[in-house]
């Protein structure tokens, strides 16, 4: 490591002045409401409603039990498609619901699921598909949505990785039956941990927020077998604190990504996500994939790595070649998924990240140091 660098980091959570959140949080204290959807837990819900252009949004304690109720409120069966390429929790949500995932394979230049490829996997067994917006780049959904509705299929999007985008104008939360929003500490808007389910049928209402509190629908009637999936008030205010400055803080992630883009853009054997114009971007991730280049993943990771440069290789691997899958899929059914699972590094990406360390990390890649 160069003399008197410092470690850089794969992420760094965004948080508010410590002043702002401290005030926000003194009434607690007063009220002693800690839980049980608050004022701030309901205040936080609208204003993240107003902010995603989203029909109707109940906000969760991760987004992993928001999207494990969600499949769950729509009371599905049997088969469910969905993509390899993703982290654990989409399919891991599936299974956690009696379902058996049918993996579907990605396109080769933004990842998500490859619509050409969706109706053959589609039987009378199926009854959903749980496409992902991986990186931030939005599926193909008006094709997806097309192929489901033809098929009587529900759409539940995993947009862990899309929040506050929007394409052609329209939301990314607008799309599908419902979609899912991670609001983990990593992302580009965080509650700490939480999540939120957005969905279009306001029906839903009580089953998703009665699946969240036990399937508890009032005093005396417990209607649903659900859990407990409430975000917390502590929560809910680092979320108000937060969504104030979340536009500021995507302004300074475009940067960092446009000096990745500046260096790394047009070198042969590296390759970035196309810009699609009509997406609004968050600037979540840098994903950058190997190929052709003269050195593989692996040997960049370890020599970032040797320069106290830490990056991800996510997702790798793919869901359907985890331990706790073995014998039931096949990595080798969607090939390009499988691939890129070996070539993909998600470098450093945070609004914070100096534009400086930026070049540091792209002079360890290109060795110009």
């Amino acid at each position: 490591m160069e003399r008197g660098a410092m470690p850089i980091r794969v992420t760094r959570s965004s948080m508010p002045p410590f002043e702002e959140y401290a005030d926000m949080i003194k009434p607690l204290w007063d009220s002693h409401w800690l839980t049980n959807m608050g004022d701030f837990h309901q205040r936080l819900e609208r204003e993240l409603k107003d902010y995603l252009m989203a029909p109707n949004l109940s906000l969760f304690v991760n987004g992993h039990t928001a999207l494990e109720m969600a499949l769950q409120a729509f009371n599905l069966s049997g088969e469910v498609i969905t993509t390899p390429f993703t982290f654990a929790s989409t399919t891991h949500a599936i299974v956690r619901n009696g379902l058996t995932p049918v993996f579907g394979d990605i396109r080769p230049d933004d990842y998500t699921l490859d619509p050409e490829k969706l109706e053959k996997l589609i039987t009378d067994k199926t009854s959903a598909i749980v496409p992902v917006h991986v990186y931030g780049n939005i599926c193909k959904t008006e094709e997806i949505e097309r192929i489901a509705k033809k098929h009587g299929l529900k759409v539940i999007y995993d947009a862990a990785h899309a929040f506050g985008e929007t394409l052609g104008g329209a939301g990314v939360a607008s799309f599908g039956d419902a979609s899912m929003f991670s609001f983990h500490a990593t992302k580009v808007f965080n509650t700490i941990e939480g999540g939120a389910v957005v969905y279009q049928d306001p029906e839903m209402a009580h089953q998703i927020n009665g699946l969240k509190n036990f399937g508890i629908l009032d005093e005396e009637t417990v209607a649903l077998v659900g859990g407990n999936g409430k975000m917390n008030e502590f929560q809910a205010a680092m979320g108000i604190c937060n969504l104030k400055y979340v536009e500021q803080e995507i302004g300074k992630r475009k940067q960092v990504y446009e000096r990745y883009r500046m260096r790394l853009a047009d070198v042969p054997g590296i390759h970035l996500c196309p810009d699609d114009p009509q997406v609004k971007r968050n600037y979540a991730y840098m994903p950058v994939v190997f190929e052709g280049f003269p050195k593989d993943r692996d040997q960049i990771f370890r020599e970032l790595e040797e320069h106290e440069i830490y990056t991800r290789k996510y997702f790798y691997p793919c869901v359907n070649a985890y331990q706790c899958y073995q014998d039931r899929f096949r990595p080798e059914d969607t090939p390009v998924a499988q691939r890129i699972s070996h070539q993909v590094l998600t470098l450093p990406m945070f609004a914070d990240l100096p534009l400086e360390d930026v070049d540091r990390i792209c002079d360890v890649i290109l060795e110009r140091r």
